[in-house]
């Protein structure tokens, strides 16, 4: 018969070689340090601007984060601030293609006057309600932004959710006179007034406009600016309640002749 020793009991308190513990407390603390840094108000900025085209300088007060996020809808029913909108990521980027899509009375004269460069415009005036949405989502691929005529009304909803989507997915922002269902953001003008056209004289200078901005989520605060659009140039700058605008300049008033 084999007789067996059986192995004694192992001493909780002997001493003798073991295995080192990970420093939970360690990974831990760096484990909240990373997520600190990455919740942090300046990383949530950079991430913000990340996100967002710039806009021309006198539109960024409406707009948060000073500039139009990406794979967005902003209505824009007045076509010249709608051009101005589009013109800061045209100019931002030279290598950079913009379309336009069902608006042929879109001025071109009036997009090159707020710095669209027209080599790198891409016009389809009539793609026709059967295919909206498919020369949408082919342009999306390409230009970083699209100003495109409200959707066809008998466009079917799931159509147009899937259009949402694709521009979400390329990030490509959609500038539009409206309606457009969903539209994250709004601005319109709310009032306006032509400088230089008198009582049977003069020229249209420049107009002066008020616009206020409305929308969701980052976007729920009212803004509101006041800006010559266009401007004596054809651009578009800031207004102060003394200035009016001569020819290629904002000025002092231009009098009536006597």
């Amino acid at each position: 018969m084999r007789l067996t020793a059986a192995a004694p009991d192992r001493d909780p308190d002997a001493s003798g070689p073991s295995l080192p513990e990970p420093d939970t407390d360690e990974r831990r603390r760096l484990k909240l340090a990373g997520l600190m840094e990455e919740t942090a108000p300046a990383a949530r900025a950079r991430e913000a601007r990340a996100a967002v085209l710039p806009v021309l300088k006198p539109l960024r007060p409406l707009l948060p984060h000073g500039g139009l996020a990406k794979g967005t809808v902003t209505e824009a029913p007045d076509m010249s601030l709608l051009l101005a909108l589009a013109a800061g990521p045209a100019t931002a980027d030279p290598h950079a293609w913009t379309a336009v899509v069902g608006l042929p009375d879109l001025g071109l004269a009036a997009a090159a006057g707020y710095g669209h460069d027209l080599r790198r415009l891409v016009v389809a005036d009539h793609p026709g309600d059967d295919h909206y949405a498919e020369v949408l989502t082919a342009l999306a691929a390409a230009c970083p932004v699209i100003l495109a005529s409200a959707p066809p009304r008998r466009l079917p909803p799931r159509t147009a959710d899937r259009l949402a989507a694709h521009l979400r997915r390329a990030g490509t922002i959609l500038i539009t006179p409206g309606p457009w269902p969903g539209a994250q953001l709004r601005l319109e003008v709310t009032a306006k007034e032509w400088i230089g056209l008198g009582d049977g004289w003069g020229q249209l200078d420049g107009r002066r406009v008020e616009v206020r901005a409305s929308g969701r989520g980052s976007a729920a605060r009212p803004r509101r600016a006041e800006l010559w659009l266009p401007d004596g140039a054809g651009g578009v700058s800031p207004a102060t309640a003394s200035q009016t605008v001569a020819s290629g300049t904002v000025s002092g008033a231009v009098a009536a002749p006597a």
